[in-house]
């Protein structure tokens, strides 16, 4: 009888896990889905040692390592000389590109990636898009599409961001980068400030492509964007 209470419960547990999970915006459920993996081990090691399955020796050389991934950052701000440790380039933290069209107004966190959007025109003028639910998202995606093309692909790709469905809201036709881009629109994309040298805007790129490149799930809007702009750059 316990062992069926535990088993139920172990269920139950792992799916409000899982609602919680869906519930995250896909972009960010990398992180989310690796933070569950380290909880899980964790427990493992717990209950292997409890009932006798693992030496204690390897538990707390297993819970050492997690407990070092967990605490790395906090040793990174004491430790500058530790810098070199971290997976992503310090020089992304509190960055953000910023892509604005004739309706809409994206902007993308380097450090995270996540994306959070404004409505520029229309009855929905100064409404962000976090705020919006999914019909309404969806109808504003209408909206676009008879309006303007460009804006139109910018939501598409916030909306394959925040729900994950890249099929649905596949972007057709070819994209046009040929236009004229300011220096100042140029910048913002990519992150930068005036005075950037062509090293960081260059570094900025290839960071950014990383995250945002079609093949790796990314937007055929952005990336055509993130090379327009570079171009713009360094001529």
């Amino acid at each position: 009888m316990p062992r069926l209470i535990l088993l139920l419960a172990a269920i139950g547990a792992g799916w409000l896990v899982y609602r919680h999970l869906q519930s995250i915006p896909a972009g960010q459920r990398r992180g989310a889905y690796l933070k569950v993996g380290l909880s899980l081990l964790v427990i493992l090691i717990i209950f292997a040692t409890v009932t006798g399955r693992m030496h204690w020796i390897g538990a707390a050389a297993t819970a050492l390592v997690v407990g070092a991934g967990r605490l790395l950052p906090t040793l990174i701000r004491l430790f500058p000389m530790l810098q070199w440790l971290r997976q992503r380039p310090a020089n992304s933290a509190g960055r953000q590109s910023k892509v604005e069209t004739r309706l809409l107004r994206m902007v993308l966190d380097h450090a995270s990636g996540a994306m959070s959007g404004e409505v520029l025109a229309g009855d929905l003028a100064g409404q962000s898009l976090e705020e919006m639910d999914r019909d309404q998202l969806d109808t504003l995606l209408q909206q676009f599409q008879q309006q303007d093309e460009d804006s139109a692909r910018l939501l598409q790709t916030y909306l394959s961001w925040r729900f994950g469905q890249q099929e649905q809201y596949r972007q057709t036709g070819s994209i046009d980068n040929t236009g004229s881009m300011s220096r100042q629109e140029a910048l913002a994309i990519l992150g930068l400030e005036e005075g950037a040298s062509k090293r960081e805007i260059a570094d900025a790129h290839r960071r950014l492509m990383q995250k945002l490149h079609p093949d790796r799930g990314g937007s055929d809007y952005l990336a055509a964007k993130l090379n327009q702009a570079k171009d713009s750059l360094l001529g």
